[in-house]
């Protein structure tokens, strides 16, 4: 009995220099582009995943609509004609449960034009 006590302190300290503090890191991808936005969460993700790392998203947050309203006439007469334009905005959220110096080889992907990335780091606790 006194072996297994012994036993049970040693693989403890065995585990834990190996132990890293985990980070809650959340990625925030913006883009005027659907297509891109997608490309980029799914290369993210999958990257992610490989490494086996805790992942949670893509979370959609709703499309900011940008409306512009403008005469079509510059001097102000005649039929009263409007030209409409808009710009769309989509965002995606994507955490994740790592090590800081893991963030650098998930976001080493290439990342298609358009799309803006902001990466945020939080402490989280020791698990």
């Amino acid at each position: 009995m006194s072996t297994a006590a012994a036993a049970a302190p040693n693989k403890k300290a065995a585990f834990e220099p190996e132990e890293v503090s985990l980070h809650r890191i959340r990625i925030t991808l913006t883009s005027r582009n659907v297509k891109n936005l997608e490309k980029v969460c799914a290369d993210l993700i999958k990257s992610a995943r490989d490494q086996r790392l805790k992942v949670k998203g893509p979370v959609r947050l709703p499309t900011k609509r940008l409306n512009l309203v403008v005469r079509k006439s510059p001097c102000g007469e005649g039929t009263n004609t409007w030209d409409h334009y808009e710009m769309r905005i989509h965002k995606r959220l994507i955490d994740l449960h790592s090590p800081s110096e893991v963030v650098k080889q998930i976001t080493s992907i290439s990342i298609e034009p358009d799309v803006e990335v902001e990466v945020t780091i939080a402490q989280s606790k020791k698990e």
